[in-house]
C-alpha cells in the first residue's frame, strides 16, 4: 500500500494543542474501536500522558498521525521498581500509513525523551525488525518481564541503559510524571 500524497508541510505540534476526541477518532481508525482492551493500554491504566513526548503530525489542519508516551514502571521481583516510559500508540491515518509519519513521530518522541532525562528506559510492544531497525529498540532485556495480558514476548521491546534485565511486571507508576 502506498500512502497517499500530502500537498503541503507536515509539521509536528504538542499534542496538547490537539482536541482529544480528534485524537480518540484517529485511534480508532488506526487500531479499532476495541483498542483499550489490549495489553498496552492496561500496562498504562490511569496514567496521564506524557505532554513533553506526545506529538501529531499535521498538514495544514489534517491530522495524519499521533504519538503519546506514558510513565509506567517495571516493579522488579526483588523489590525494588525502575522508572520507565512506555511508548505508543504511534497512529497514522490509514491514508497516509507507509509514509514516514510514524517514523517522523517517534523520532520526535525520542527526540523529547532524551531532552527531558527520559531516554534511559523506554519501552513498547511492536514489530521488532521495524523498532529494532529503526530505532534501536530490542527485546534482549525483557524475556523475564511480565505485563498484565496477552503479548508476544519477541514484540516486548526495550531500548535505554537503565533497562532491567530481570524478571518483575510492567504496570502504571504509582505516581505520574509532572
Amino acid at each position: 500500500m502506498v500512502a497517499a500524497k500530502i500537498d503541503s508541510p507536515i509539521t509536528i505540534v504538542p499534542i496538547a494543542d490537539i482536541a482529544s476526541e480528534r485524537v480518540e477518532r484517529l485511534l480508532d481508525q488506526a487500531f479499532g474501536v476495541e483498542r483499550h482492551d489490549r495489553t498496552a493500554y492496561r500496562i498504562r491504566k490511569g496514567m496521564p500522558v506524557l505532554p513533553a513526548l506526545s506529538f501529531a503530525a499535521l498538514a495544514q489542519e489534517s491530522l495524519l498521525g499521533t504519538i503519546q508516551c506514558w510513565p509506567i514502571r517495571f516493579a522488579c521481583d526483588a523489590g525494588n521498581d525502575v522508572a520507565m516510559v512506555q511508548i505508543g500508540p504511534v497512529a497514522v491515518d490509514p491514508a497516509h500509513q507507509h509514509g514516514g509519519i510514524g517514523r517522523m513521530l517517534t523520532n520526535r518522541a525520542l527526540d523529547a525523551a532524551a531532552q527531558e532525562g527520559l531516554g534511559d528506559a523506554l519501552t513498547l510492544i511492536g514489530d521488532p525488525e521495524y523498532y529494532g531497525r529503526f530505532f534501536g529498540f530490542d527485546a534482549s532485556r525483557t524475556a523475564q518481564w511480565r505485563v498484565p495480558g496477552p503479548v508476544e514476548p519477541h514484540r516486548l521491546l526495550a531500548r535505554g541503559a537503565a533497562v532491567p534485565a530481570r524478571a518483575g511486571m510492567l504496570c502504571p507508576r504509582i505516581h505520574a510524571l509532572a
